[in-house]
């Protein structure tokens, strides 16, 4: 496994900003998308602004807080100063993201002699050439060398499993909160006990991406090194006429790249993990800049990372192009089998699709309204209709109340997969005949053995699972609730039938289907 140094600039959008402002980086500042704090420098956070944090309470904690609003390209802009500082010292430069850079340990380390040597000489470049701090971590693997960067750690060779094994689960959080949240509940409360896991139950269990964490907090490479280098003709190349040497020019040529670059490969099956983008000017300089990507990049992906190298490089102050640029070239570094990629309506990172989506939507709207096109927002609740919030297409996807938070009586996985709009008055019989019901305490006054609902006739119950109570707002007597749900699982109605299995619940001594599984 490859060795890694990791440069990593903390709270980088908030300096970004603040640089940008003209702003001394001492003074408390944040950066905020959706009205909430996305980052927060060391000042703003001794006063207690936190990540998340609603802007009204982070005003209220920090008064001289200074508010900036989040801008990707502003951040990428900025960094490529520091990605530059790096590239002096060693070769192989990957920007990560804005913040984050990325280098084989071996060339710096063989030439100054040590690690530490090869760390310290690296913070002094990055201040010295830019006035940015930074912290340096080294490690077998991006994920831990990028974790060792947020300590300050130098991992020694083959060290990364055990120095990953303490750390929070909360580590793989990004990109995959519902994992981290089910793996918590799971009693799953740091990497190490993560990786002990099977990795064939992990698969199974909790499927492809949870195998891909799996291996991340193994200390494992992101993926297997089964990875297929590109062919030569799959690298587009523009030649500018004029050159490129405005920022407006250079994200319209960005997008046309980006598309072109992301059709031809997924002509052939690809999809691409690691983009270069090569420039010459026409005074023959040339710059040329890798971006690495854990997730395989969209048509949208390449073209941000496209526009963000070149408006670094035409603002770049003292390592400006002198010239426009007049050849622009993308290389796919890094190919991943692209086959199971899925074209999904909802998945913004297709164009093309979701663009046409979108126009389709909105078109909807101004002939019948805004609320004729809903979207769901997953919500807290105990019922499956409780944790589901249709909101108008373009409105802010926030649900009315959390789904994070702990909710007593919730309904266990899985839930169903068809929720009627209104329920369907059931019956539910022992052997005898007799209506059960469901006592003060929440419990079974018999055994299910016959439901019927919908008009239907009555069909014999295989299994039952519950009762799950519910005892909702008891202390105010206008809006309390008290329910109790039961899972059961019928007989075909007929040969070519299959079992069903019902979600039912019991109300003001009634019962009714509130879902049916697939």
């Amino acid at each position: 496994m490859s060795r890694l140094l990791v440069v990593w600039c903390p709270d980088w959008p908030v300096v970004a900003a603040s640089t940008v402002a003209g702003l001394p980086l001492d003074t408390p500042a944040a950066v905020f998308a959706a009205n909430r704090v996305v980052a927060a420098n060391a000042r703003a956070r001794a006063d207690g602004v936190q990540r998340a944090m609603r802007r009204r309470e982070a005003q209220s904690r920090c008064p001289d807080l200074v508010v900036f609003l989040a801008d990707v390209d502003r951040d990428a802009r900025m960094f490529e100063p520091v990605a530059m500082a790096v590239e002096e010292l060693a070769v192989g430069v990957e920007v990560i993201r804005p913040g984050v850079v990325a280098v084989p340990a071996r060339g710096p380390v063989g030439y100054f002699g040590s690690e530490e040597a090869a760390a310290e000489r690296l913070i002094d470049q990055v201040a010295a050439r830019t006035g940015a701090e930074c912290q340096i971590g080294l490690a077998d693997g991006l994920f831990a060398a990028t974790l060792a960067a947020h300590r300050n750690r130098l991992v020694p060779p083959g060290g990364s499993p055990e120095f990953l094994a303490p750390l929070t689960i909360r580590e793989l959080e990004s990109g995959r909160p519902d994992l981290v949240d089910l793996l918590r509940r799971l009693g799953i409360r740091t990497l190490g006990a993560f990786a002990a896991l099977d990795p064939g139950d992990v698969s199974t269990r909790f499927g492809a991406d949870a195998k891909l964490a799996h291996r991340l907090a193994s200390g494992l490479e992101e993926r297997p090194p089964a990875r297929r280098r590109p062919p030569v003709d799959l690298s587009v190349t523009h030649n500018p006429d004029p050159p490129i040497d405005r920022v407006d020019a250079a994200a319209f040529v960005a997008r046309t790249l980006g598309e072109r670059l992301h059709a031809c490969l997924a002509a052939h099956g690809l999809a691409c993990t690691r983009l270069g983008i090569h420039a010459s000017t026409a005074n023959g300089e040339t710059r040329g800049r890798v971006w690495r990507c854990a997730d395989p990049l969209t048509a949208s992906g390449i073209a941000d990372r496209v526009r963000w190298q070149l408006d670094g490089w035409l603002r770049g102050g003292a390592g400006r192009p002198s010239a426009g640029i007049t050849v622009l070239r993308l290389e796919p570094e890094e190919l991943v089998d692209g086959r199971t990629l899925q074209l999904g309506l909802w998945q913004g990172g297709h164009d093309e699709q979701a663009e046409r989506a979108a126009r389709a939507m909105v078109h909807v709207q101004g002939l019948l309204g805004p609320d004729a096109v809903l979207t769901p927002v997953l919500a807290g609740g105990r019922g499956p209709a409780d944790q589901v919030h249709l909101v108008p297409w373009g409105d802010e996807r926030v649900p009315p109340t959390p789904p994070d938070r702990p909710w007593p009586g919730r309904l266990p996985a899985p839930s169903p997969a068809a929720i009627p709009v209104r329920p369907l008055p059931a019956s539910v019989c022992d052997e005898a005949g007799v209506e059960i019901g469901v006592t003060g305490r929440f419990r079974l006054t018999g055994e299910p053995a016959r439901v019927a609902y919908g008009g239907g006739r009555p069909r014999a119950v295989v299994g039952w699972a519950g009762p799950w109570p519910a005892d909702e707002r008891w202390w105010d007597p206008d809006s309390a609730r008290r329910r109790a749900r039961l899972q059961v699982l019928l007989t075909e109605q007929s040969e070519e039938d299959s079992q069903e299995a019902l979600l039912l619940v019991r109300e003001n001594k009634r019962w009714s289907v509130e879902g049916i599984y697939a």
